[in-house]
């Protein structure tokens, strides 16, 4: 866990292995090495640690490979934009899914993150967004989130 990330537009994070112009998910990038990187930032509300702990999962901060904790995103709609301050934006554009590799770090844990609600998002392991405007962001900075206008449409699960 760390108190701060730099948030680089049109790449993600600084540094990490999910950042860049194109696809770096393992799966996808072997068979369409050239897609847009619809996953640059990872975003997870807080709300999950307590919810695996109360099943038995001691994980916190940083272990499932979010970069931002504390906010609750997963009900927004596809293109909700999301400011850090003081300048940094993210655009939504789907919920995680989890992988295989969930429960390779902790078994059972895939099980916990899928919703059984048929009202609840598919998942609920966070979502993922687009850097749109670069900046710091520190642990305790001011999130706001700007719908989109029109017809909104439910976050896509990648």
């Amino acid at each position: 866990m760390q108190d701060g990330i730099t948030l680089v537009k049109g790449h993600g994070v600084d540094g990490d292995a999910h950042a860049g112009e194109y696809v770096r998910h393992r799966y996808a990038a072997r068979r369409h090495p050239r897609l847009p990187n619809l996953r640059q930032v990872h975003l997870m509300p807080s709300e999950l640690f307590a919810t695996v702990r109360e099943a038995g999962y001691d994980i916190g901060p940083g272990q499932l490979g979010e970069n931002i904790t504390g906010l609750d995103l997963e009900k927004m709609p596809l293109g909700t934009r999301i400011e850090l301050e003081p300048t940094a934006v993210v655009e939504l554009t789907g919920l995680r899914t989890p992988c295989v590799l969930i429960d390779r770090f902790r078994t059972g844990l895939k099980r916990q993150v899928v919703s059984s609600a048929k009202t609840d998002p598919a998942f609920r392991c966070g979502v993922l967004g687009v850097v749109r405007a670069g900046g710091q962001v520190a642990a305790g900075d001011l999130a706001r989130a700007i719908l989109p206008d029109g017809c909104q449409k439910r976050l896509p699960s990648l």
